[in-house]
């Protein structure tokens, strides 16, 4: 483990009053019982808030009064932006140019200065470590970093304490953060619950690695799940989930799409489609039957209006 599990209690505390203890729904279908963990209703959209925030709350004055930088497609760069915002630091963002309109203003709603590039032909880690060599910057790593997935495991702490009947608890598998930090706390509050990964089909890195054991890198995935476009697991995050996760589940497209509509029509629930993987996965049978109460970590919110529209209508 790169972390023990008492970082994540210990970020528990740092993030109190920092970032919003979302609601725990519990949604009744096909004779299974979900309780959703609404990180869709957290500020700024999403679970990124909780590792930029623990990570950013570990640094010294000095290194807040040089800013902080983060790269990323839409999320974690808002996370960033409004956790510097709450800490009175500067913020500068390397954001895919052609990321969700709905999460670029997000992030710029939060004062952050935002650096588009082409995630096809650039590497956004080098841009943001050049950026940040100019100016002293901090960088906010997405996923792969100790406090970043302390931070990330909160969520599942929440769940974990307000729903101790779970059988299993699924979340999205995108680099990493949040499926580890999930992993760490999971196993220290209970050990025997069954964890498993979401994954969009067309973003297979973390199951291909898992197949193969060992970090595989992927092409830029051009899923509609744009939180999970990872290449390849982070080399902190994989080590957790190759020995934690029971299994990795893949989802279509068109899967992951009725998931967004399931969710807005029957639980009510504005939800990106990265979000809806893991509900994806269930409500088309590919975790085992035998599992009847299922935690789902719903990571994020932050969906285009015309998105959405076609995925309703």
């Amino acid at each position: 483990m790169p972390i023990p599990a008492a970082e994540v209690v210990a970020a528990s505390e740092r993030i109190r009053g920092l970032v919003r203890r979302t609601p725990v729904v519990p949604v009744d279908v096909c004779g299974l019982r979900l309780y959703l963990k609404c990180e869709n209703l957290q500020d700024g959209g999403s679970f990124k808030l909780r590792g930029a925030t623990n990570v950013i709350r570990t640094l010294s004055p000095e290194a807040l009064g040089r800013g902080v930088m983060a790269y990323s497609s839409g999320n974690h760069a808002a996370g960033v932006a409004l956790a510097a915002q709450r800490a009175g630091a500067k913020a500068r963002v390397v954001m895919p140019h052609d990321a969700p309109k709905v999460k670029v203003d997000n992030t710029a709603s939060f004062g952050a200065e935002i650096v588009s590039y082409n995630r096809f032909t650039e590497d956004r880690e080098a841009i943001c470590q050049a950026l940040a060599a100019e100016t002293g910057a901090a960088i906010v790593p997405p996923f792969d970093h100790p406090m970043t997935i302390a931070g990330q495991g909160t969520a599942a702490m929440e769940l974990l304490e307000e729903a101790p009947e779970l059988d299993a608890l699924i979340a999205p598998l995108g680099g990493g953060g949040l499926m580890a930090g999930t992993c760490l706390i999971a196993r220290h509050m209970r050990p025997s619950l069954r964890l498993f990964g979401g994954e969009p089909a067309l973003g297979n890195d973390t199951y291909l690695s898992i197949q193969a054991g060992e970090r595989v890198e992927i092409a830029p995935p051009d899923t509609i799940a744009d939180g999970l476009r990872s290449f390849a697991p982070g080399k902190l995050t994989f080590p957790v989930m190759k020995e934690n996760l029971e299994a990795v589940v893949l989802v279509t497209e068109d899967e992951i799409r009725a998931a967004v509509r399931w969710l807005a029509t029957k639980a009510h629930l504005v939800v990106e489609p990265s979000g809806a993987v893991p509900v994806a996965a269930i409500l088309h049978g590919k975790l085992p039957r035998e599992v009847r109460n299922i935690g789902v970590i719903v990571s994020g919110g932050n969906i285009e209006p015309s998105q959405l529209a076609e995925i309703l209508a």
